[in-house]
This record gives C-alpha cells, sequence and structure tokens, in this order.
C-alpha cells in the first residue's frame, strides 16, 4: 500500500506545483507497457521449438543422403543443414529462380504435399554424372529437357525414400515423389498466404555446392505439431532406438558369412617336392588317424573334432566347443 501524505506534506507538494518547482509528469508514475506488433500476415505458427525439432530431422536425413548418394553418383556428397524458418508460401515462391527443380511429395499419411527445391547447378552435375561425366555444372542455366528430367526422377525417388527414417519418431509416413515442375507456378500446392516452415541445407556434389530446400506446409504437419518437440522426439527416440538396433544387429548377426575350416594337419615340404607332386603322392602330416582336428572359425580354433564323411562329402563331428576368449 503506498504511503499516505500528511497535511504538511500535500501543502509542500501544492507549492512546488505551483511555483513551476516540480514538474507534473514527475509525479504522475505511469506504468509503461510493452506491445508487441503481430502480424496478422504471417501468423506464428511455427515456434522456435519446432522449427529446432524439424532441423535435427533433416539432420538425420542429411547424414543419410551423405550416405546413400554417393553410390549412385559415385562422388563423395556432403550435407549441412544451414536453418530454418517460417514465411509466407508467396515468399518462398517469389524467391524461385527460373527454371527451378521442385519435386512435389506427398507425404501420406498426412494431408497435403511437400516439396523440395533443388538448385538447378546441382541439377545438371548429377545428370552430368549419372550419363558418364565428370559431374560439372553448365555455365549458362537453361530448361531441363525431358531426358534430363527422367535422369533426376530416380535421384528425386532416392531422396523422397530417405524421409520415411528421419521422421519415425515422429510419424511413420509413406512419401511418395507425385511429378518434377521447373516453373513454379504450377506447382502451387497451397495458397499464397499460408505459412510454411522452410529447412535450407547445403548440398556438394564433389566440388559443386548448391542449396535444397525443404518447403512444409502448416497445413500438412498440424495434426503433429505437439509431436515436434525436442523432448518428446528424444524420448520416443530413445525408446524405440535400442530395442529397434538390437534386433537389426542380431538379425544382421545371424545372416553374417563367416568361414570356417577344419585343419587335418600340417607337413613341410621343399619347393623342388612341391612342384613335382604328381597324383597319388603321399604327404605325411604331424597328425594321427585318431586324433581330433582344430575347427576354425576365421582365424581362432572354436571346436575340436572328428574327421568322417556324409552324404559322400568329407565331414566332421564336433566332439568338443572351445569357450575360452
Amino acid at each position: 500500500m503506498a504511503d499516505v501524505l500528511s497535511q504538511s506534506e500535500i501543502d509542500a507538494l501544492l507549492k512546488q506545483l505551483s511555483s513551476g518547482e516540480l514538474d507534473v509528469d514527475d509525479v504522475v508514475d505511469e506504468p509503461t507497457v510493452k506491445i508487441k506488433d503481430y502480424d496478422f500476415s504471417r501468423p506464428a505458427k511455427f515456434s522456435k521449438e519446432h522449427l529446432r525439432t524439424l532441423e535435427i530431422i533433416f539432420e538425420n536425413f542429411g547424414r543419410l543422403v551423405s550416405s546413400n548418394l554417393p553410390a549412385y553418383l559415385r562422388k563423395n556428397v556432403q550435407i549441412d543443414v544451414m536453418n530454418s524458418e517460417a514465411v509466407t508460401y508467396s515468399e518462398f515462391s517469389n524467391a524461385l529462380s527460373n527454371p527451378v527443380l521442385l519435386g512435389i511429395v506427398n507425404f501420406e499419411p498426412l494431408n497435403g504435399n511437400i516439396l523440395i527445391e533443388l538448385a538447378s547447378n546441382l541439377g545438371f552435375a548429377i545428370v552430368d554424372r549419372m550419363l558418364g561425366g565428370l559431374g560439372e555444372p553448365l555455365d549458362k542455366p537453361r530448361e531441363f529437357s525431358d531426358i534430363e528430367l527422367a535422369v533426376l526422377e530416380r535421384i528425386f525417388t532416392v531422396l523422397v525414400d530417405l524421409l520415411r527414417e528421419p521422421w519415425e519418431n515422429v510419424v511413420e509416413i509413406h512419401p511418395r515423389l507425385e511429378r518434377i515442375e521447373t516453373n513454379s507456378q504450377f506447382a502451387q500446392i497451397i495458397s499464397p498466404s499460408e505459412m510454411i516452415a522452410i529447412i535450407t541445407i547445403n548440398m556438394t556434389i564433389g566440388d559443386v555446392e548448391g542449396l535444397m530446400n525443404v518447403c512444409l506446409p502448416f497445413m500438412t504437419l498440424e495434426d503433429i505439431m505437439d509431436k515436434l518437440n525436442t523432448k518428446y522426439w528424444f524420448s520416443i527416440m530413445q525408446d524405440t532406438d535400442s530395442d529397434n538396433y538390437t534386433e537389426f544387429i542380431e538379425t544382421a548377426i545371424n545372416k553374417a558369412q563367416i568361414p570356417i575350416r577344419a585343419l587335418l594337419g600340417r607337413s613341410t615340404i621343399s619347393v623342388m617336392d612341391f612342384i613335382n607332386l604328381q597324383v597319388g603322392d603321399i604327404i605325411r602330416l604331424d597328425s594321427h588317424m585318431d586324433d581330433e582336428l582344430d575347427v576354425y572359425v576365421g582365424n581362432i580354433v572354436k571346436f575340436k573334432a572328428l574327421p568322417g564323411s556324409g552324404a559322400d562329402n568329407y565331414a566332421v563331428k564336433v566332439t568338443e566347443i572351445i569357450r575360452e576368449e
């Protein structure tokens, strides 16, 4: 509660006001209210947390592209996520060059489509590399031919297929490349005023460097916006990754092909004797007929066995398992 002035203090204050010694603005302490401007043409539908989570998803996507795309291009591919921002679709489409490479991707089971924009110099470099060249861009950009678009469609399909794994911690998607457009006017997938998130990725193929932009409309991600936060993303990743990777590792180990061999014995002969060996010659080994054989798995002795035959083939019967590390 504010202090109550006495009569003498009130008289002194009135005297100072009348004489001009005290200004009214100094007495009246108006509270300062900070007003934040809000642009209704650009509603804040994507928070910083949403954009940060999208960056994490596409950093994972970039690692997959870096490891898978060189198998098709036979060149080193480096991917770096530069930044993410929320803009209107009209701002994105107006900034596109001509010609442009726009992959329209169906983001099932989510509503709507997303766009993957690839720089033209990267497109020409990919075509040149896929057709046996050195992977160099054109000096002067031009329209893409139908044959070049057919070649690029294969690479776009690879990129789209790699989107599944990074998104599985948020939602299980089944992306599908619908078509490639070279004119942005034919890629109006949403209203120009609709908000979108743009993930800007720097791609380097050999010595050619360019940008890849991924356009994610809000209406496509609206149903999963509550899952686009790092806390949820990491919690799901920790719950599922351990089981998935354990199962994957066990499956990979079970299918691994390993060499196994049984050693009958050893012997040493001269080079001259080796050269003069004929069919029917006998080589004396350092083991006896009733001795157990060493069975190697890789280069490690894991079993003891006795020689024999089975189904008209040479075989061994395991008599002991060696469990030493």
